[in-house]
């Protein structure tokens, strides 16, 4: 390693370096991801191309990472049951780009999911907004963060809301006074095409009506929209057979969108609001690699590392990006493991170390397109 690296540190060195962060540290670390990420987006698109009318989506969502013992600062049993810390992630995509990391924030593992959030969602949007300036997005939640905090955070920033709703009386209320004709049919899980007749044969159906959200704050605060709301029908196993039901019965599943109807009608809306769970693949991605486990028991030390492991993902993105090919939306462990892992043989020749690459290398290309990208020569202005 120190033929090829300048410098090479001992983990114990890292280990040490880790343990001096403060919150304050942190904090600072954050604002290095976040200007890296801005200046990495000029080197890479990682949001690709959008229109000038497309959504960028920005997911947020927690995480519990699992952790052994009793001496992990800040670790305990929150929503999971497991004992763990509290990863806040803030991911950015594009309907044909994947997700990056825009902002991260580590807390305590019995923390609730909308603390912080507020803040959270303001800084992420900030990077976002620098990343891609005058684009339009689109914050997408689940019902933790049905709150006006995070809500009147995106829409200060000129965000577009989409969130989960829980189901409270004044969403019941609402739900019922959707008219049986308003249902529509959508693409669901095992639905079939009816190739005789082109009807779409699924159970589940969607409709919206109007909705006013927070309304037991003052006017001023109170957010109208839009309630897309998902029905199934309701199936119980245990029944008997011949005693059914007198009426049909169904689970509802709702959310709150603040998106006109002309951008995105009931049925997009709901398939739109559904691909929220792109975000699950960063959290997959990244506990099979720096978030397998957390290193230190010291909470300063795992807050850094989490910000560290998300400029780590984010670089391996681009690199995904510029090699091209499959590798453009690759897991960041196969960006790893073909691209980063080189099977190279150190060579020195006239006080010059060379790296000699494999003959009939499969990523050959896609490697040479990376390394053409990431040392091309300066351009003169």
């Amino acid at each position: 390693m120190k033929k090829v690296f300048t410098a090479c540190y001992a983990p114990s060195t890292l280990g040490s370096f880790l343990r001096s962060f403060t919150f304050g540290h942190v904090r600072q670390l954050d604002a290095v991801a976040s200007r890296f990420l801005v200046g990495l987006n000029r080197k890479a698109p990682l949001l690709g191309n959008p229109g000038e009318n497309e959504f960028i989506f920005l997911d947020v969502d927690d995480t519990i990472i699992e952790v052994h013992g009793y001496q992990k600062q800040g670790s305990g049993y929150g929503y999971s049951g497991v004992r763990g810390l509290n990863a806040l992630l803030a991911t950015a995509s594009t309907k044909d780009a994947v997700p990056f990391i825009a902002a991260q924030r580590l807390r305590k593992g019995a923390a609730n999911s909308a603390r912080g959030a507020k803040k959270f969602v303001t800084e992420a949007l900030g990077t976002l907004t620098r990343c891609q300036p005058g684009s339009k997005v689109l914050c997408r939640f689940d019902s933790a963060y049905y709150g006006h905090g995070p809500v009147s955070a995106a829409m200060k920033a000129g965000a577009q809301v989409s969130v989960t709703v829980r189901m409270d009386p004044a969403v019941k209320r609402a739900i019922a006074t959707i008219p049986e004709t308003a249902w529509e049919t959508i693409h669901y899980t095992d639905a079939i095409l009816d190739e005789s007749t082109g009807v779409l044969v699924s159970s589940a159906e969607v409709a919206e009506t109007g909705f006013t959200a927070f309304t037991s704050r003052k006017k001023a605060e109170r957010v109208p929209g839009r309630l897309v709301v998902r029905r199934i029908p309701e199936l119980n196993p245990k029944k008997a057979a011949g005693q059914g039901t007198l009426f049909d019965t169904h689970r509802f599943h709702a959310f709150f969108t603040t998106v006109d109807s002309g951008v995105l009608d009931t049925v997009a809306a709901d398939k739109t609001h559904r691909q929220h769970a792109v975000i699950e693949q960063v959290n997959a991605d990244l506990k099979d690699s720096a978030l397998a486990h957390m290193p230190s028991g010291h909470f300063g030390a795992n807050s850094a590392w989490l910000v560290a492991a998300a400029i780590a993902y984010n670089l391996t993105r681009a690199a995904g990006i510029l090699a091209g090919g499959t590798f453009a939306n690759a897991r960041s462990a196969t960006v790893r493991r073909k691209l980063i892992q080189v099977p190279a043989r150190i060579a020195r020749s006239a006080r010059k170390t060379r790296l000699r690459l494999p003959l009939d290398w499969p990523w050959q290309p896609e490697w040479e397109r990376l390394f053409t990208s990431a040392h091309a020569p300066p351009q003169i202005a």
